[in-house]
């Protein structure tokens, strides 16, 4: 019996690290998000940097329960998807709008106390994080493991991997912010600006592919 225990939380272990990888894997690529915790890293430093990125694993955490529940069927609806393009447009857009042209506004250099909100920071990780790219990744990715898991008996397998996911795009963004923590100590307050606006630019960029995808979904539609 103790062997078969052991063997049972030796196959969740490696799965577990196996995706922690993979979470890794993921949070790597540039993303909305990773623009968004990359200029309130630099503006106001680490937490307000990982406060997005808590913001947008707020989504993913309630997304992965979605799917657990069994509402990976209607979160891959068409209906439910295509209007998410466009509302994923409008929140990125209006972020990207708001980093141009408050650049200069709410910029702490290292050492001087910080004034922003951490929960404005957390609110726009979760705009960002409501999007289309993000819906389509937990759907596919993980709706292809729930149903293998529950086709198995093996609901178990699905909460291990979620963790495992989850926990590599934590360390992602520990990470990074702790890279962007360290590097604005030599920043001045011009070039943080200059980089708040470049993120304000790339965020509506992301918009920009969003309506495209919206147009294209439409099209396929009518």
């Amino acid at each position: 019996m103790k062997l078969i225990l052991l063997h049972e939380r030796s196959v969740y272990l490696s799965l577990y690290v196996a995706y922690v990888l993979v979470g890794l894997a993921i949070a790597m690529p540039v993303g909305a998000i990773t623009v968004e915790m990359t200029k309130q890293g630099l503006k106001n430093g680490f937490m307000h940097g990982w406060a997005v990125g808590l913001g947008g694993m707020t989504i993913d955490i309630v997304l992965v329960f979605a799917l657990y529940m069994g509402l990976a069927s209607i979160l891959a609806m068409p209906i439910i998807q295509i209007p998410m393009w466009i509302i994923g447009a409008g929140f990125l857009f209006l972020l990207g709008l708001d980093s141009i042209k408050n650049a200069d506004h709410d910029i702490t250099l290292a050492g001087e106390k910080v004034t922003k909100s951490f929960f404005t920071s957390y609110r726009n990780g979760l705009l960002v994080a409501v999007s289309p790219g993000n819906l389509v990744f937990w759907v596919n990715v993980f709706g292809v493991v729930l149903a293998k898991s529950y086709g198995q008996g093996e609901s178990a397998n699905f909460l291990v991997i979620a963790a495992g996911v989850l926990s590599g795009i934590l360390l992602h963004d520990i990470g990074l912010m702790t890279i962007v923590s360290v590097t604005r100590k030599a920043m001045s307050r011009k070039v943080i600006k200059s980089l708040t606006m470049l993120a304000g630019v790339l965020l509506i960029c992301f918009a920009g592919y969003f309506i495209y995808e919206f147009i294209q979904a439409i099209k396929i539609y009518i």
